[in-house]
């Protein structure tokens, strides 16, 4: 199967199943002279790792990342990093049900249909657990952010669970550590929790909106027509699994404004351009203004659900399917540090492609 990698200067290629041995990132392009060490890298996966509490899947993986090459003496030494996660909680008996039917809502169907074999034990490369192996790269491009471009971060969060969303009055970035869900809103998460409960014990699943922002990110980065810092980042967030829309800024918001309230008014400020509002998510013409970046997308349901649906088999015949096992009765809780992965992985390749063809800083002057 071919197309599992991304980016450009800084590239991941992932590689494995959900109920194979191992699943993991090659990650080419970092730069030489970062330090990186395992434990920087676990702490971000140990936030998208599984059986954390009843609003998550119950599946147990320590999630535990090893670094196979790419490193000596602590510091990256700009050859390929291969990072390795082993699965040990697997229960491939769950999916017996399954081999000769497609669960509706999943790629079951498309994988058979194109490749004519797919591996029925929790999807193989179409699991959400592939996202792991995004995580552990994310974790790279961190660490070498912080050497190129100190200062930047990069914070996820929930926004919305179903048809309820959060309030932006009452929007706290130190509450989104606190709360199962990732949101910045702490009344919205007691709504959520009782919610996603009902839900959880009647076999169903719902939708969430991810928000993912990053500051601190320089102006000019990307470039004009094919190789838009918007056009890549849309692209990684709707390479997530369940992803179906994404949105720069106020996205398709936008399509209510008028051109004066749309457009961000610009005043000259003691450190260089200030900006009034942010309705753009801090990219014009595919490229950063120095403003927040805004990127937000939607998580469909879990196609996986106890709740009986109807299916053909392989040979076409009509059926019935409830999807046995453990799965996410919102999947959004856990694309949250997905998202911010997918965000640190672009934002440092468009730095280096910056690097590479301007230089450092900027080449227009203001002021």
């Amino acid at each position: 199967m071919s197309m599992n990698s991304f980016g450009h200067l800084f590239r991941v290629t992932t590689w494995g199943e959900s109920h194979g041995p191992a699943l993991g990132a090659t990650v080419d392009g970092c730069p030489p002279g970062v330090e990186i060490d395992a434990s920087d890298l676990q702490y971000w996966l140990d936030r998208r790792k599984p059986g954390q509490n009843k609003y998550t899947t119950q599946r147990r993986e320590p999630d535990e990342v090893e670094i196979l090459s790419g490193m000596f003496e602590g510091q990256s030494t700009g050859t390929p990093i291969q990072l390795m996660i082993r699965n040990t909680d697997q229960r491939s008996k769950d999916y017996g049900d399954i081999v000769e039917k497609f669960r509706p809502g999943h790629a079951d169907i498309t994988y058979w249909q194109k490749y004519g074999i797919r591996d029925y034990r929790g999807g193989g490369r179409s699991s959400a657990r592939e996202t792991a192996a995004r995580v552990a790269a994310g974790g790279v491009a961190r660490k070498a952010l912080d050497v190129l471009c100190p200062g930047i971060e990069i914070k996820g969060f929930m926004t919305q669970m179903g048809p309820h969303g959060i309030d932006r009055s009452n929007f706290d970035w130190d509450q989104i550590e606190q709360n199962p869900f990732w949101t910045p809103d702490a009344k919205a998460a007691e709504t959520w929790a009782d919610y996603l409960d009902e839900l959880r014990k009647s076999g169903d699943s719902v939708g969430a909106v991810v928000e993912v922002v990053a500051r601190g990110v320089p102006a000019g980065l990307g470039a004009p027509i094919y190789s838009k810092l918007d056009t890549d980042l849309a692209a990684a967030m709707m390479s997530i699994n369940a992803v179906k829309g994404v949105e720069i800024g106020d996205g398709m918001a936008t399509a209510a404004l008028t051109g004066s309230e749309n457009a961000d008014e610009i005043s000259m400020g003691a450190d260089g351009p200030e900006y009034a509002s942010n309705h753009a998510g801090g990219i014009l013409g595919g490229i950063s203004t120095g403003q927040d970046l805004v990127v937000r997308f939607a998580v469909k349901p879990t196609s996986s659900i106890l709740t009986t649906r109807q299916t053909i088999t392989k040979s076409g015949e009509p059926a019935e399917i409830i999807t046995k096992g453990r799965h996410d009765p919102c999947v959004g809780i856990r694309a949250v540090p997905v998202g911010e992965a997918m965000m640190a992985c672009v934002v440092l390749d468009h730095l280096l492609l910056h690097r590479g063809q301007i230089g450092e800083g900027l080449r227009g002057k203001i002021g």
